[in-house]
Formats: structure tokens, sequence, C-alpha cells
């Protein structure tokens, strides 16, 4: 028996001191993280909350008076990457989130966390091939033309401009989710601005990608307002030229496009929007004379800009009668962007959106480009307190619990040129050349008829109308189970008197 037993097997003993798995220490401590990284604690989320309440007092942020701005965002594009040295970085949404919470502002606003679009809705304006070789193609590490400059990319996708990255094709549909979104607010008049800076990429066509731009939300934005309003007015204020939503409405009077940018066709993309590019040059095409184009040169001031303007939207406005406006506030025509080469601060910026607000009616702020973050959070921002009008109240002092304060490197909301600059570039627009601008306007603008008849038509159903019946129920449904948000609501946040 004895024999048998010492044959069976038995485990091998462990060659250290036998130890208690249940109760002993480990002998390697592997190190947990409290939280994931780049996620806030929930006191940490508590403490900034309780900053955004203070701050919303301070400078009596309220809902404004006798409209309504909402605020549409989408919070998974901020993470997406274009590529290490590709000048457009999403994190520019964080940052300008950041400030717009920090001084309390989403207080005064309807916010909405926007869902993606649909593949038939950006199947309203871009081809279905063009959708589906976005979807279906892989992400690639390495642009296609860095070895062979001269090598041919299908539908402009691919290149160092566009390059194909992790994610590409949902963030696409969030940008275009938050742009139609907005303009579903505007037509279903539950919004008077709706503010959507995930969007503005004004370069795609309607089968390629062109300029850092992918899917043209404006335009699919301006497809859902054409659904309700008679004519709309684009404004673009990139410093780039707004050539992919000028063609898409090359050939219609219901869309007057007016575009102000850097004008060098030899040496600065896209190199079109010539002063004389006024439509399409036949006068029996309803979409002649109805896009305006506004040529500048480099070092352009906030006086000058200013001037042209209110001289030539006013104009526009006193003619065609728009009875909606979607402007495009690329930052990429502020003082100091990576690509831009204008001298205009935040304040002459912001001034157009402001200028704008005056004509009250609707109005869709889209973003765009701008290629040094806190530049374009600072713009945003400030044109976010435009649009509701606290822009007088709040403190010109970025406030100390802003998160990524650091990433703003001044601490003024508006520095000055000496300090984004150091030198202002060389002003190369001469007040006799923005005059003839103005007067070159003026003149097309008798060629527009007042105020174009549209025909009245049944409107076909549209499916957005049937899901955002099904997100508002959604929404309320959380809202009931949402104690802090009742709890805000019975506080008066954001309610003037009720402080």
């Amino acid at each position: 028996m004895d024999t048998l037993q010492s044959l069976q097997w038995r485990p091998p003993k462990p060659n250290y001191l036998p130890h208690d798995i249940e109760v002993d220490e480990p002998i390697v401590d592997v190190y947990k993280p409290p939280m994931p990284m780049d996620k806030a604690s929930d006191r940490e989320n508590a403490e900034y909350y309780g900053h955004m309440k203070r701050m919303a007092h301070e400078y009596n942020i309220t809902r404004p008076k006798g409209y309504t701005v909402s605020y549409h965002f989408n919070p998974d594009m901020e993470p997406h990457h274009f590529g290490l040295t590709h000048p457009m970085k999403p994190f520019r949404l964080t940052l300008t989130k950041s400030l717009v919470t920090a001084y309390g502002m989403n207080f005064a606003m309807d916010n909405y966390n926007t869902r993606i679009a649909t593949y038939e809705e950006l199947n309203s304006f871009h081809t279905s091939d063009y959708l589906d070789y976005l979807h279906m193609t892989p992400p690639e590490e390495m642009p296609r033309d860095i070895d062979n400059p001269d090598k041919e990319v299908k539908f402009n996708l691919g290149g160092s401009d566009c390059p194909l990255f992790h994610g590409l094709y949902d963030y696409c549909s969030m940008s275009a989710g938050s742009s139609l979104d907005a303009a579903r607010k505007i037509c279903n008049k539950q919004s008077d601005i709706a503010i959507a800076w995930g969007g503005g990429l004004h370069h795609a066509k309607k089968s390629e990608a062109s300029g850092f731009c992918y899917i043209n939300d404006i335009v699919i934005a301006i497809l859902q307002l054409l659904r309700c309003y008679p004519r709309v007015l684009y404004i673009d204020i990139d410093v780039h030229h707004g050539d992919g939503v000028e063609e898409a409405f090359h050939s219609t009077d219901r869309v007057l496009t007016c575009s102000f940018h850097k004008y060098a066709p030899e040496v600065f993309f896209p190199g079109t929007g010539g002063l004389d590019d006024t439509g399409p040059k036949s006068e029996h095409n309803p979409g002649a004379h109805h896009a305006i184009n506004v040529p500048l040169n480099d070092g352009i001031t906030d006086e000058q800009y200013g001037h042209l303007f209110q001289s030539v939207i006013g104009k526009i406005n006193e003619k065609f009668r728009p009875s909606v406006i979607a402007l495009q506030c690329g930052a990429d025509s502020l003082a100091g962007d990576r690509l831009g080469r204008f001298n205009l601060q935040v304040q002459g910026h912001g001034a157009c959106a402001k200028f704008c607000k005056t004509f009250g009616i609707p109005m869709i702020m889209f973003g765009g480009g701008g290629y040094t973050p806190r530049n374009v959070a600072r713009a945003w921002a400030y044109e976010t307190s435009v649009a509701i009008d606290v822009d007088e109240k709040i403190n010109k002092i970025i406030p100390e619990h802003t998160p990524w304060r650091k990433h703003f490197v001044q601490e003024e909301l508006f520095p000055s040129l000496e300090q984004i600059l150091g030198e202002p570039r060389a002003n190369r627009n001469s007040q006799k050349r923005l005059q003839e601008i103005i007067q070159h306007v003026h003149e097309q603008m008798r060629f527009v008829n007042a105020a174009p008849s549209v025909q009245q038509q049944v409107i076909p159903p549209d499916l957005g109308g049937i899901r955002d019946d099904v997100e508002d129920r959604l929404k309320e449904e959380s809202e009931e189970r949402d104690e802090g948000l009742r709890r805000d609501r019975e506080e008066g946040l954001g309610i003037g008197g009720e402080f």
C-alpha cells in the first residue's frame, strides 16, 4: 500500500515559502489608477459644477429674453486624431467646451448631446459611392502621398490633407449629426440661434473630400432649412474660400452664399473665390449673381474687416431678405493661426456674429477652420456669449477653474496682437481696394431679384422629425429620473430674476 501511495502523482512544491493567497499580500503590487485616464472623479466633477454655478450667479449669466439659444455637440468627436503633424486638432472642441462651461454659459442655453447622422442623411447630399468608400476603407498610418507626391488617391481620400485616420466615418457622422440637429431645432421653432461648433466643414464636395473636410455638414443642414424656409443666406468668415457650399448651391436663387477669405490663387488653398466669381454666367440660370466673394490679402485689421462685413452683409440683407442665416465662423481668420495670416482679434471676429444677430432672424452658427486651438476656443466661447447676450458681462480674464487652462498660454480672453504675434503682420489691404470691393458687391446686388418668390408645395415627409419625437420622449423620461437636473430647475439656474 505504501508503495502504491509513493507512486501516485503529487503536485510539485513551490520554490518559495508557503503562503495563503487569500490572506497574504501579493509580492508585487499591481498599480490600479483610481479612475480611467482623462476621466475626472465624481468629487472633481461636483467641485467644477459648483464653480460653474458660482460664475453664473456672479456674472448674472441668464437665458436671453425673447429668444432661445441651443448648443449642439457630441463629445465623442473630441478624442479623434488626424495625425501628429496634421493641422486639424479636434482637441479644440474640448478647449471650447471647457471655456463655455467655466463661465457658466451652458445654463443660459438648451444643451443637446446629438446623435450621429445616418447614412441616409449623409446621402441627402453625398453620393453612395463616396459614402461607401469613406465607410469601408480601413485607416492608414501614413498618408499615401508622403513617399510619392504624384500618387493618385480615390475620392481625394488618403493624402496628407484628408488622411484615413481611425474612426473617420464616425467622426464625420458626428459632425454632420450636430449640424443637422441644429437645423432641425431651427425648423421646429425650438431654437432661434443654434450653435454647432463641431460642424462647419465647408470644403467637402458631393463625391470628394477636400481641405480637411470629408462630409459637408453645412450643405446637409441648409438642405434641411430649405424644407421650411424660402431663402437662406450663407456667410463664411473662414480664411479659406467656402467653395464646397458655393458649388453645392450653384444653380439656385434660394441660397445666396457670401465668403470673406484670403485670395492668392497661386499659393493659397483652394485658389477660388475671386471678386468676379459670382455664380453661373448664364442669366437664365437662377443661381446667377447669387455667389458673393470678398477676396482679401494678408494683414487685414478688425476695423477694416468690420466695416467691410457690415457694408456687404447689410446690403445683401436689404436686397435678398433671407429667412434664416447659416454663419460659418472659421477661426483660422484670427491672428496667430497656424495657416491664416490676418490681424483679426477675437473681438473683431465676434463682431460679425453680433451684426448678424441684429437682423432678428433665425441663425445657425457653425465652426470651421482654426488651427491654433487656444485661439479657436477663445473665439467660439466669445461668440457663444454673443449669442446668449452676455458678452458684456463675462470676465475678460479666463476663470481659474477652467479645465486645461494652461493650454491658453495667456490668461486674457482677448490677448493683444503683441501678445499673439509679437508684431502685427504687414497689412496689404488698402482702403481704396476695400472700397472697390464694396462698390462691386453693391453693383452685383442690383442683379439679384428682391426676395425671390418660392412656390409652396407639399414637403415630403422627414424621417428625422419622427426620430426627434422619439428622442424627445426619451429625453423627457431621462430628465424625470435626473434628480440633479430637477434641483437645478427649482433653483432657477440661468433664469433671469431667480438669483
